[in-house]
């Protein structure tokens, strides 16, 4: 059952002057014409901007080409799931019947174009301030994650990193499930390291980007551990 919108909108910290747009945000093609591809073109282009904006202040030496880079690192498809997921976003996506049995609201590009089309939403809604607010908040774990120093390495490599400089165990990798069809399966792997009590899940695609997924939420963790 598809829960109520306002649950999803509260959750976000969001209340819409016109319901109807972050309604709209949240309908695939498959569900009518008038779904979320167009919010979702408007919301590309802010989402761009906005985080651009961001890395340009928090990097001033960086040049264009790695700036470039660590925006790509950010507003990619995985990233934006991840974070669609971890407000369920999939429990509220109105599909058609067609996506709803092929378990469209797992899809990482439908969850990145829903989250894509809410930001367009936002923006029609409420303008660009109120837009680019919300923006920084919902990726300021992940901007305060970056660094020159490692932009370019993956979580897994970092995570690695860190306990050898540790001179400790390196972390383990545990498949829990796989689920889905062959061709849109959906990985959940625990990861466990010697410094936490409780290990970390992790959610992707693929085996790979489960492993990747759930060595992020582990960096996120000592991070907080370390302020």
């Amino acid at each position: 059952m598809i829960r109520d919108p306002k649950i999803l909108s509260a959750k976000l910290g969001l209340t819409f002057n016109n319901p109807d747009l972050f309604l709209m945000a949240l309908t695939h093609r498959s569900a009518g014409a008038k779904n979320n591809e167009r919010l979702e073109f408007l919301g590309d282009s802010i989402l761009g901007f906005v985080i651009a904006e961001v890395l340009y202040d928090k990097f001033p030496g960086a040049p264009e080409g790695v700036l470039s880079r660590l925006r790509a690192n950010l507003v990619n498809q995985g990233s934006l799931a991840e974070l669609a997921r971890e407000h369920r976003f999939g429990d509220y996506l109105l599909l058609g019947s067609g996506e709803l049995k092929s378990g469209g609201f797992r899809r990482e590009s439908i969850l990145s174009d829903a989250l894509e089309a809410v930001i367009g939403a936002l923006y029609l809604d409420q303008g660009i301030d109120v837009c680019k607010q919300w923006i920084k908040g919902l990726f300021q774990q992940k901007v305060q994650a970056l660094s020159l120093d490692n932009w370019q390495k993956d979580p897994k490599t970092q995570l690695q990193e860190l306990m050898q400089s540790k001179k400790i165990d390196l972390p383990e990798y545990t498949l829990l499930t796989m689920s889905g069809l062959p061709h849109e399966q959906t990985f959940k792997v625990k990861c466990t390291i010697p410094l936490l009590k409780d290990p970390c899940i992790g959610t992707g695609v693929s085996r790979k980007r489960a492993e990747q997924a759930a060595a992020e939420k582990i960096l996120q963790l000592l991070e907080k551990k370390d302020q």
